[in-house]
């Protein structure tokens, strides 16, 4: 009887422990699951911002990269300019002699043109200096054009490379360059001015605007076109209102 008891006891009491284990094994399977899914996304998140990263790091290789290029670039085609214009300077230079030489040829033409015969010059040979003389000119006009148009792209390219290099250089524009103010816009205190790429205008160049021989502003261009540009006033150096028709000149001519 005694045996039995016991036997009954045992049973209820491994029972009893199977439940409780039981009890203990279902409430932490989900307190496991969840801290198994939180690690998992704190992972998947982590390699999500290592990922962006790395993408960051590759596209700032490149940004670097494409800027060296681009400096490059700059370098060459500024060293053409200077090239360029060197070649033109002495072209130049050597029609403005071929011109003295002719112009002085044909003065003393001119000067001993009624007595040709005792000159030793014939009527055709002083047609032929005069016509000299003006294919000259028409040569030289045509070589000032082009050195003209060459020394703009210089001053620009010299511009994007100092921008690139982080240069700040007061910027020289040609001394003869003058205009006006066109628009005024006082909110964001921007003008446009009548003078563009045709006239010697250069991003970043600095002008003078002035009313009556009095200094009004300084503004810095920052958008050329062909024939007009756009300005912003200088903060610091606005003495007083911009008005259209006020005359602007550079503020750092070029020495001639």
């Amino acid at each position: 009887m005694l045996l039995r008891i016991a036997l009954i006891l045992a049973i209820l009491a491994g029972l009893g422990a199977g439940g409780v284990a039981y009890y203990e094994y279902s409430t932490q399977i989900p307190q496991l699951s969840k801290q198994r899914d939180d690690e998992k996304d704190a992972k998947n998140t982590e390699i999500g911002l290592y990922n962006g990263k790395v993408n960051e790091l590759k596209k700032t290789v490149a940004d670097l990269n494409q800027t060296k290029q681009d400096l490059s670039d700059t370098k060459t085609e500024l060293t053409k300019s200077e090239a360029r214009a060197d070649a033109q300077q002495k072209r130049a230079d050597d029609l403005s002699t071929k011109l003295a030489k002719t112009t002085s040829d044909l003065q003393d033409a001119n000067n001993d043109l009624a007595a040709y015969k005792a000159s030793g010059l014939s009527a055709d040979e002083v047609v032929k200096l005069d016509k000299n003389f003006k294919d000259a000119q028409r040569e030289i006009a045509v070589i000032n054009g082009e050195k003209l148009l060459i020394q703009r792209q210089y001053q620009t390219t010299k511009a994007k490379l100092d921008n690139i290099m982080g240069v700040s250089p007061d910027i020289m524009l040609r001394a003869d360059m003058k205009g006006t103010i066109l628009v005024v816009d006082p909110k964001w205190d921007f003008v446009v001015l009548s003078v563009g790429a045709d006239q010697g205008a250069v991003q970043d160049g600095e002008m003078l605007v002035s009313r009556d021989g009095k200094l009004v502003a300084k503004v810095v261009i920052r958008s050329v076109q062909k024939d007009r540009c756009i300005a912003n006033i200088i903060p610091g150096w606005k003495l007083g209102e911009v008005i259209e028709g006020d005359v602007v000149t550079p503020a750092h001519p070029a020495s001639t």
